[in-house]
């Protein structure tokens, strides 16, 4: 007579109840996986087209996307946080700006931020939104470029404004004062993932106008 396993015993018997286990098993592996919540899925957002298009009396130029990485892409990304929903949280040294979503996703987005030097971090809220923006450069912006002297009065929202087609302005929880942070359009597409701005965030023409679609005033911003 040959020898079983060490430990399982040999005959019809036992085989009969290692098969009545194996089906009380199956069933009782059925019954738990019909009480287990299926993971969220993630919300569905309309894909964003780039082309040229008319806003507010102003031509928005054509972006061509393909010519940016895929990770600075608009897109919808799994995302763990302590930030409520509808918060903004900014990774500046990704250039990534989050916009917190329900169940875990968040719509991310590829921004420009400030120079070597030039960069913020700390907690802040959205006080004010505007579209076309008009831009006053600072003193601190003239002294460092003198060509911007031209624009101390002011200019006009437009295509070519460095705000671009919307700006978020923030004021930061510490002081409850504007400290001069926004979150911009830029015509300067190339600069999306890039240290190129004065302290502020960056964004695409399309992104932002997306982007001011979905917050508002009283939003809260994290930068880290």
């Amino acid at each position: 007579m040959s020898e079983g396993w060490p430990g399982r015993a040999t005959g019809q018997g036992t085989d009969m109840m290692d098969r009545r286990g194996i089906i009380v098993g199956l069933g009782g592996l059925a019954l738990l996986a019909g009480c287990m919540t299926p993971p969220p899925e993630p919300p569905r957002i309309a894909a964003l087209d780039y082309a040229a298009r008319r806003d507010g009396g102003h031509t928005v130029p054509a972006i061509p996307i393909d010519q940016i990485p895929d990770w600075l892409h608009r897109q919808v990304v799994p995302y763990e946080t302590e930030a409520a929903p509808g918060d903004i949280v900014i990774h500046s040294e990704n250039g990534l700006l989050h916009l917190v979503l329900e169940d875990g996703f968040a719509l991310r987005y590829g921004i420009g931020v400030g120079r070597e030097g030039l960069g913020w971090t700390g907690e802040a809220e959205i006080y004010r939104t505007a579209r076309w923006p008009r831009w006053t450069p600072t003193p601190a912006m003239i002294r460092r470029d003198p060509g911007l002297e031209r624009w101390a009065d002011g200019q006009d929202g437009g295509p070519r404004n460095p705000l671009g087609a919307r700006a978020l302005y923030l004021r930061t929880l510490a002081t409850g004062a504007d400290e001069g942070i926004r979150i911009h359009g830029t015509p300067e597409w190339r600069s999306i993932g890039r240290r190129a701005s004065s302290g502020c965030f960056r964004m695409l023409q399309h992104d932002v106008i997306d982007l001011h679609g979905r917050v508002g005033r009283g939003t809260r911003v994290s930068v880290i």
